[in-house]
């Protein structure tokens, strides 16, 4: 695996809990935590990251309906999760969002702990 660059390389050991967040245990010792409302507002896909961009733009940004469906009841959940290859996991949230694919170096840099501290891994 020494030719994988550190941030990219898959994790030893996932944990999700679909009503709480996800536990990445990575080959390194590290482990990172990310609660369910965190990866779905930071999720890679395009349509998110548009609207992070526009918030942070103006923070007065409304937000577009879907980001709140009609009928959706309860806290946000996760439905469920796959691996995408060797490299992502792709999340299925229970407002019906399921197009981002988390690699695993989306996830390091997104890593709610180290961006708290400033460091970037």
């Amino acid at each position: 695996m020494s030719g994988i660059p550190h941030a990219a390389q898959p994790p030893t050991r996932l944990d999700l809990k679909k009503d709480r967040g996800l536990t990445i245990e990575w080959a390194d010792g590290t482990t990172s935590y990310y609660s369910i409302a965190y990866l779905r507002r930071m999720s890679p896909s395009a349509e998110a990251r548009a609207l992070r961009e526009e918030m942070a733009a103006n923070p007065l940004t409304v937000l577009p309906s879907a980001a709140t469906p009609a009928g959706a009841t309860g806290p946000l959940t996760a439905e469920g999760a796959e691996l995408v290859g060797n490299y992502a996991l792709r999340i299925r949230f229970s407002d019906g969002h399921e197009t981002g694919i988390y690699s695993w170096q989306y996830l390091r840099e997104i890593d709610p702990e180290k961006r708290q501290s400033g460091i970037r891994g």
